[in-house]
């Protein structure tokens, strides 16, 4: 039965703006209280899936959460209609407001951890929605990302929904961009590489927070049931978290059989890849496992977060080479150039390299790779999956034109207030649910 990944990319809402929420990621707070725009966000992001659709690859949507999540704002204390609501939060607590309409939930890495039927003994797909707790405007969309991953994946034949992780920071998780499933193909089962930054009695970050942890990916190995021989748990290195590397899909991705990773990635890394070498074997296969080691010398850490060229997405192709889609900061980069160069010069399967322009996102800190939860899938459990979000060029013109339509041009910190924006924001997601056929997604739609 064939197999293939299929990425469902997150839709950047109406939202979008610069409010510099997350403590070690440093583009977003270089850019805090920055002028965004919404509908240049939005259209690069949709412009990446659509390059996806036409380099032959299966794509879905996500629709974003709702924002502002009024409910969050009266549990923390604001009274009234709406417009009375926001009023309070704006002059009280213009923090909580702005993480109260933060567009976070753009960055589907963070949605969930994944694991394909092929690794699971009850062949089923499993999710866990990550909990996020590490940061406030992120912990709020755990609810709203299990509810949207059980509609867009919903047959219990196929797919298997956990609860997130009890959100207590012993059990911090942000998800799939701590997460890589390498495997001889999209056939065949595979390792699972997970990766935390604070463990059981292990050095910790100075600077910056951890925000994924050891007992999180026991916990997430245990409730997808996964075989231990298949798994590997790395530490992150303290040292490049506190260099603004706050997931480890800033400094390394994976594809098939394909690992590439900054040489200061994890603690104790060269015996960690001789382990990975060995249960690599336990696959009995013939296709290699190839890791391509980028060294401090050709790239630093500081380089390889300016650049984002981690965040790169692999694409497999039809003949089974890959392409690296990498973001545009790349190109300002002499160190990043250099290292895609010998990326493509090498033996390996990537032999060609796209620039995409995700400028809006880069600036709050998310690239190609940020933007999509990976799914591998056979075409049956495909034919499962609520088709309505699967893009195509209808899908993508109505996408367009609706953002074109709803979303503002700019987006100034101090236009959170306005109570006309949340009423924008309604009207916009109402349109989305009946163009992607999810009544009732949201609950001012209930």
């Amino acid at each position: 039965m064939p197999y293939q990944e299929v990425n469902f990319d997150g839709l950047i809402g109406p939202s979008h703006n610069y409010a510099g929420l997350s403590p070690g990621n440093l583009a977003s707070n270089q850019h805090k209280g920055q002028i965004a725009s919404p509908r240049q966000a939005a259209l690069q992001g949709l412009e990446k899936m659509w390059r996806l659709v036409q380099l032959g690859q299966t794509q879905g949507v996500l629709p974003p959460a709702c924002r502002p999540d009024f409910d969050t704002l009266r549990r923390l204390g604001f009274h009234g209609n709406s417009e009375q609501v926001l009023s309070q939060a704006h002059r009280q607590a213009p923090h909580l407001l702005a993480a109260c309409y933060s567009a976070s939930s753009m960055w589907a890495a963070n949605a969930a951890t994944v694991s394909s039927s092929l690794d699971s003994p009850d062949k089923r797909i499993h999710f866990t929605p990550a909990n996020l707790i590490t940061t406030f405007h992120r912990a709020i969309e755990t609810t709203s990302s299990g509810t949207l991953l059980q509609r867009i994946f919903p047959n219990p034949k196929h797919f298997y929904h956990h609860p997130s992780l009890p959100a207590q920071s012993h059990f911090a998780d942000e998800g799939a961009a701590n997460h890589t499933c390498l495997c001889p193909t999209h056939r065949h089962p595979g390792l699972t590489l997970l990766v935390y930054g604070r463990g059981n009695q292990t050095a910790t970050p100075q600077r910056f927070p951890a925000r994924q942890t050891q007992a999180a990916c026991e916990a997430l190995i245990r409730q997808h049931n996964l075989s231990t021989s298949h798994v590997l748990l790395a530490q992150q290195n303290p040292k490049v978290i506190d260099q603004g590397v706050f997931h480890h899909d800033v400094i390394g991705v994976g594809q098939r059989n394909l690992l590439l990773l900054h040489q200061d990635a994890w603690v104790n890394q060269a015996s960690l890849l001789y382990r990975l070498q060995q249960q690599w074997q336990r696959l009995e296969s013939d296709t290699p496992l190839i890791i391509h080691q980028i060294n401090r010398q050709d790239l630093s850490v500081k380089n390889a977060v300016d650049s984002y060229l981690f965040n790169s997405q692999l694409i497999s192709l039809a003949d089974q080479t890959m392409l690296l889609l990498a973001p545009a900061n790349c190109l300002a980069s002499p160190q990043a150039q250099n290292a895609i160069d010998q990326l493509i010069d090498g033996p390996n399967p990537v032999n060609a390299v796209e620039y995409i322009d995700l400028t809006q996102s880069m600036n709050n800190g998310g690239g190609p790779a940020c933007l999509r939860l990976r799914v591998p899938m056979s075409e049956t459990e495909l034919a499962a999956v609520h088709s309505p979000v699967l893009l195509n060029e209808p899908l993508y013109q109505q996408l367009k034109n609706w953002i074109n339509r709803h979303y503002r041009d700019q987006l100034a910190p101090e236009d959170l207030a306005d109570p006309h924006l949340a009423n924008e924001i309604c009207t916009a997601l109402e349109q989305l649910t009946e163009i992607l056929a999810l009544p009732h997604l949201y609950s001012f739609q209930v």
